[in-house]
């Protein structure tokens, strides 16, 4: 069985797509197609020497660092890949992959992280963000997502068979492509986290600093909480922001090694997560390493997290909830081995035997 896999780009080195690009490679080993890669980014991780073709956009200026400036171009990008050769093409999607041109005769699967969020629900955070929600750009920015969505629908209906990374995700598949999706979870490398019942006196936060993670809230909850402690890892474009909201409670470690990360989440009392993730693997890797999760209660940790049993929900994204939160975890009591057991939920193990047997079943 000759087979093909899409993934809409490599350019910011291996993050939780690229970690399930890796899995479903190893299980198909298959050439690589992408809108635009980064070699200096790849270099030192699995994908360095693997046969990776990318699109025309590789080809214009400053694509690596400006590609998604090129947005509107996906979708021709996307169908320029010449697939015809093979009988099996697996798209890794969160934007364009889906949209690979296939013939009858093949089969396409798509493992969809998400349906492309700024141009469907989050389109008007993002163009606030981008500062495109007013003027002459936003009304170009407006109708360039017009566009993308009306594509993004039609090239849906060229998958043959969906897999959502979450329940989450599928209902959002089914509201806006009305088309049903199996679920098979994204692997977590539960070998780099381990048990630990020991605890330290602080709780721990690790994200990108970007506007959706609300780290800032998280912060600023903790901040009202002098008390207690808070290790925040991590960098991103609202790091400013985020410095400005600490106290002397809160310690800010920027970016981190693996290492630094995984003995912090170890040692931490509990883990706070405030965003709306399509699954959210860092609360599990929270629970792999024995530590309790304390999230907002929307996205995929709806389905990794147990309450009262290896963490609990707060309701709103807001401070007031978060410090209410903190206040009730400290009257409850973790099992550390029960979290550790409702991460390996999540093992590549799963991943790869739950993966398989679907390709196997629809080809």
């Amino acid at each position: 069985m000759r087979s093909a896999i899409v993934h809409d780009w490599l350019i910011s080195g291996v993050g939780g797509g690229e970690k399930v690009l890796e899995a479903i490679h190893q299980l198909f080993p298959s050439p690589i197609y992408t809108l635009v890669k980064s070699a200096e980014k790849l270099k030192g991780t699995y994908f360095q020497d693997l046969e990776i073709h990318s699109s025309f956009i590789q080809k214009l200026p400053r694509a690596e660092k400006k590609y998604k400036s090129y947005l509107p171009l996906f979708p021709l990008a996307i169908e320029h890949f010449d697939l015809k050769d093979y009988d099996v093409v697996i798209s890794s999607s969160h934007c364009a992959a889906k949209g690979v041109l296939t013939s009858p005769d093949q089969v396409h699967i798509c493992y969809c992280h998400t349906p492309m969020r700024y141009a469907w629900d989050l389109m008007h955070d993002y163009l606030r963000e981008a500062k495109l929600d007013r003027g002459v750009k936003g009304f170009i920015a407006k109708m360039c997502l017009h566009y993308l969505r009306g594509w993004d629908v039609h090239s849906a209906h060229r998958v043959d068979h969906f897999i959502a990374n979450s329940k989450y995700v599928a209902r959002r598949i089914s509201k806006f492509y009305s088309r049903e999706a199996e679920v098979i979870y994204p692997p977590v490398d539960l070998d780099l986290f381990q048990e630990k019942k020991g605890k330290e006196e602080y709780y721990l936060t690790a994200s990108r600093f970007v506007p959706y993670k609300r780290i800032d809230l998280i912060v600023e909850a903790f901040s009202s909480m002098p008390d207690k402690k808070l290790v925040v890892i991590g960098d991103g474009p609202e790091w400013k922001k985020v410095k400005e909201k600490a106290g002397k409670n809160i310690e800010l470690l920027g970016l981190q090694t693996n290492e630094v990360l995984k003995r912090h989440m170890q040692n931490a009392k509990g883990f706070v997560f405030a965003a709306i993730e399509d699954f959210g693997i860092v609360p599990v890797e929270a629970m792999a390493s024995g530590t309790p999760v304390i999230a907002f209660k929307k996205g995929g940790v709806c389905e990794t997290v147990v309450e009262g049993e290896t963490g609990l929900f707060y309701r709103e994204q807001t401070v007031p909830a978060i410090v209410n939160a903190v206040g009730a975890f400290e009257r409850m009591e973790f099992d550390s081995s029960v979290c550790r057991k409702q991460a390996e939920l999540f093992s590549r193990e799963n991943f790869d035997r739950q993966f398989m047997q679907f390709v196997r079943q629809k080809t």
